[in-house]
């Protein structure tokens, strides 16, 4: 019972979803949970009839029946509140778990995702807003138990008193309409500390990634002051919705206490009249005290779906965000046809670009806007669906093939280079399958041997996160090894040298044309490298957004001044 990609989804299909989808589990915890609520009522009761049959009167065996029942009593609250308490948690606990699972699909899809939210703010969202809103379930239990205790009281009273209970039936949906006047309010407030609390996780995420460059160029303290102007927003935002829980607690307290204190004087008042006995006195003011407990359960509840809506909006925005990248159906290409073609793209900075990489070509372009680098990236990559002209992988648009057909025909090395926690075998394999001799050629060809041959490990050697423990260059390296063991047909490579020094450098190019250099695979690289460009069998140049150059490498050097000044500077 998942949403569809796309699909139109809100806070309250949300919650409603949760509550199907574990209805049974639900029904036996309310069930559970409000007979315990109702033995908890007939507690004050018993004690009433224990004064009227057996302490006035002295008898022995209304005494023992007491007794009995009280025992009895105790005994079905006790067991009737651990059942209902663990199905309620358990459903709370499964809903939170399906929700993170479906956060997680929708963020890792290949098609992308258009919540335009940064990684730190969907950790929140997969994490604390999961947590939260799968309480509802927790919440409409303990809630539907707090009102069953509430009927039997009223009930009880009804017998007792007619306007005792009246009092108490009209008094107490009064107090929950009071009570509900702040939900508004708290889910409003509870809304902005969330959203506030993800985008101080996110920023605090970028900064600890990119730790390592701000230090280099001096500007970790104003970092570190951005960072400190986003927490203090946070926690004026927390502050805010801590004092409308506070306020709702405070007047949840004092109108049930009124309300006790009017019904135990009412009570009284008609003892003294001889209108209702002393046993029916102790369970007038027992059961009016009992009273406030699920009344400020009912407090809790509203606090507690106010946040859950609140949480539950936000995991609409990411469970029903339309997908980036358009796919179709097809599942097979046109082998005749170029692997890659643009044709009169248009996006951002780019004004009208065509270009073609064919079988068996390594195509370089060099961008003298690093704008244009970054639009181009995003067409190729998939991640710009509004823009113009056609992209084609093996004669079909982008937008007619199959996903997977697309995953295993492009594939994109971004600059920067993601590792993950594990070992260099496994990042490099990703997934995948190869022997070691196949392990080898790829880190040879990308020329990351040293990487290899500096622990007694080798490929079993552990890493870290992000591969923190590695040189960027290193992780560069790894990233291009990872990227030619995929053997895509077409990669496309974002200055793939940029860490290494020259001499790595011109290994590192001759690898990558050994690598790919053959009839069935296309390479696009976007550099400025005059190491790389050389080894290119093509060269493109992108200035404002257009193409104003092709040539090989040696012929663009000797003709044109600005690309020499560009490349060879």
């Amino acid at each position: 019972m998942t949403f569809a990609v796309g699909e139109e989804v809100t806070a309250g299909r949300v919650l409603r979803r949760a509550v199907r989808r574990h209805r049974k589990r639900l029904a036996l915890g309310v069930f559970w949970l409000s007979l315990h609520q109702a033995t908890e009522a007939a507690v004050p009761v018993t004690i009433g009839i224990f004064v009227d049959r057996a302490v006035s009167t002295g008898r022995l065996e209304p005494l023992v029946w007491c007794v009995v029942m009280m025992v009895g009593l105790f005994a079905v609250l006790s067991t009737a509140w651990r059942t209902g308490a663990r199905h309620g948690v358990r459903s709370a606990e499964y809903e939170m778990h399906q929700l993170r699972l479906e956060v997680a699909q929708r963020v890792l899809d290949p098609r992308g995702h258009r919540t335009g939210m940064r990684a730190g703010e969907l950790l929140s969202v997969a994490t604390s807003d999961a947590e939260k809103a799968a309480l509802v379930l927790r919440a409409l239990a303990i809630g539907i138990a707090a009102s069953t205790a509430l009927a039997v009281s009223s009930v009880v009273l009804l017998l007792i008193d007619v306007p005792l209970g009246v009092g108490v039936l009209v008094g107490v949906p009064l107090l929950v309409v009071g009570i509900q006047a702040l939900s508004p309010l708290l889910t409003r407030r509870t809304s902005d500390q969330q959203e506030s609390v993800a985008s101080t996780t996110a920023l605090a995420t970028d900064l600890v990634s990119g730790l390592r460059a701000l230090r280099g160029i001096g500007a970790q303290h104003n970092a570190a002051e951005r960072y400190r102007r986003s927490s203090q927003a946070t926690l004026q935002a927390t502050l805010k919705a801590a004092s409308t829980n506070g306020l709702q607690d405070g007047v949840t307290m004092a109108a049930s206490g009124l309300l006790l204190a009017a019904v135990a004087g009412v009570a009284g008042w008609f003892a003294l009249n001889g209108r209702i006995s002393i046993g029916e006195l102790i369970t007038v003011v027992g059961l009016a005290q009992f009273v406030a407990e699920p009344v400020s359960t009912l407090g809790y509840v509203s606090q507690v779906l106010a946040m859950a809506k609140a949480s539950a909006g936000r995991l609409a925005s990411v469970l029903g965000s339309a997908p980036l990248r358009v796919t179709g159906s097809a599942v097979s290409v046109d082998p005749s046809a170029p692997l890659l073609e643009l044709s009169e793209v248009r996006h951002k900075s780019l004004d009208g670009v065509s270009l073609a990489v064919r079988r068996g070509e390594l195509v370089g372009v060099l961008c003298y806007d690093p704008r244009d680098a970054d639009a181009l990236l995003a067409v190729v990559s998939g991640r710009a669906p509004e823009h113009e002209g056609t992209v084609a992988v093996g004669g079909l648009a982008m937008e007619e093939l199959d996903i997977d057909l697309l995953r295993r025909s492009v594939l994109v090395e971004q600059h920067d280079t993601d590792l993950f926690e594990g070992t260099l075998r496994s990042n490099l394999l990703a997934g995948s399958e190869a022997d070691e001799g196949r392990l080898r050629e790829v880190v040879v060809a990308a020329a990351a041997t040293d990487v290899i041959d500096a622990h007694a490990d080798g490929l079993d050697h552990p890493l870290t996160d992000r591969g923190r423990t590695l040189s960027g260059g290193q992780r560069q390296r790894l990233g291009l090894a990872r990227a030619l063991l995929a053997e895509p047909p077409v990669l496309v490579l974002h200055d793939p040298s940029t860490a290494v020094d020259a001499v790595t450098e011109e290994v590192l190019a001759e690898g990558l044309v050994e690598a790919r250099a053959v009839p069935s695979l296309g390479t696009l690289v976007l550099t400025s490298s005059p190491a790389l460009l050389g080894k290119m069998h093509r060269v493109v140049v992108l200035a404002d957004g257009v193409v104003v150059a092709v040539g090989t490498h040696a012929e663009l050097a000797s003709e044109d001044a600005a690309y020499a000044e560009a490349v060879l500077r």
